[in-house]
């Protein structure tokens, strides 16, 4: 009986200590293929680098691809949290399909960071409550762009956007600035991400001659109608959003890139900032290791290592309010996401908030200059 009762107890001090060490499982679902794959494919090789423990515990990655498909994206998320039992998720990749999961998100309860920006959390969309975002925000990306664009004399300005929740949100920041600001907006054109030509929209945006145009696009259906302008003759400024900021775009874009201006991350142009500039040290560990790995840095990959800086501060606080694969956990886990405060990633400083889900101010924002095909850094906020 001593026997039987010894096993019992042996036994149940083994089930404590697995409930102890129950594994943390992170569900990530990114575009490594489709459209946005050049984004995709650098976020998911950050999270192939990302922490294997976090406050002891054991890191479970899941990883799915959605193929730049919404109706996947939903497809996959679904499957992380029913299936796999995702504590948290990091992901997608673009608007739409970021857009397309927020139900099947809040309704299970589970925190999200998408690697997308995001529409500000609203006190009327308690759904929003659970999504956070790596990225900066839209209006954020316009107040750089129209800081610099009134420095250099900018009056008027055609916008080609690509036709999603993406181009949308980027266009709606943009003229709402623009229209505080003086700046005339001579016509918003849109192409599909899939389009194999944009000289439609090209021609349409050089009517009456704009001193800029205003590409809001993402990956490499970026670099159609910048192509397509200088092809065209085009001799004013061309602007790109930050959803193009990255190599592939370079290469695909080539010398005709040259001299234009992209809104990006301090990551891209890390060496550049002054050595007491905000997230420069974590930006530097960053380009270290993912460069040590993969070569070229990426803006993209910044935002999944940034996802996962996020968790890593937020893990232990969880823990002390439950264990990983419970709804309790889940709950804990997105309040201190939401509390964070001041936290230091690759090239951007988090402080959220109940409204404020990505926390990134000017700092975690620059403007580059191309040329030669490198990033040439132009302007940063003030600190």
């Amino acid at each position: 009986m001593k026997q039987i009762m010894a096993g019992i107890s042996m036994l149940a001090v083994m089930a404590a200590a697995a409930v102890a060490q129950a594994d943390i499982t992170i569900g990530v679902n990114l575009s490594s293929t489709g459209p946005a794959a050049s984004l995709g494919m650098a976020e998911k090789n950050a999270v192939s680098i990302g922490p294997a423990t976090i406050a002891g515990q054991k890191v479970h990655y899941v990883i799915y691809d959605d193929a730049t498909d919404t109706t996947t994206a939903v497809q996959n998320v679904k499957r992380l949290i029913s299936e796999s039992k995702a504590d948290v998720l990091i992901g997608p990749t673009t608007s739409p399909t970021s857009k397309a999961v927020i139900d099947t998100v809040a309704e299970s309860k589970t925190p999200m960071i998408q690697l997308s920006p995001g529409i500000p959390v609203s006190s009327d969309d308690p759904k929003r409550r659970w999504i956070f975002n790596a990225p900066p925000a839209d209006d954020v990306y316009a107040a750089a762009l129209i800081k610099h664009m009134l420095k250099k004399g900018v009056k008027t300005v055609s916008v080609i956007a690509v036709d999603d929740a993406y181009g949308e949100n980027c266009t709606k920041a943009y003229k709402l600035l623009a229209d505080a600001k003086g700046i005339k907006t001579l016509t918003v054109e849109k192409y599909k991400r899939a389009d194999t030509s944009a000289t439609a929209q090209v021609l349409k945006a050089m009517q009456g001659n704009p001193d800029a145009v205003y590409i809001a696009s993402s990956g490499t259906p970026g670099a159609l109608p910048h192509v397509a302008l200088i092809e065209r003759g085009y001799k004013g400024k061309i602007y790109q959003s930050g959803g193009s900021a990255n190599a592939e775009f370079l290469r695909v874009g080539g010398k005709a890139l040259e001299g234009s201006y992209m809104l990006a991350s301090p990551v891209l142009a890390a060496e550049q900032f002054p050595d007491n500039y905000p997230g420069k040290k974590e930006a530097m560990e960053f380009v270290k290791a993912y460069e040590a790995k993969y070569g070229a840095r990426n803006f993209f990959a910044s935002l999944a290592w940034n996802a996962l800086k996020i968790i890593e501060a937020a893990v232990p606080k969880a823990l002390k309010v439950a264990k990983p694969g419970t709804e309790q956990f889940r709950v804990a886990l997105r309040d201190a996401i939401e509390g964070s405060k001041g936290l230091k990633g690759a090239g951007a400083v988090f402080t959220m908030s109940k409204t404020d889900h990505t926390g990134i101010n000017q700092l975690g924002m620059c403007l580059l200059k191309i040329e030669n095909g490198k990033w040439k850094l132009e302007d940063h906020a003030d600190f």
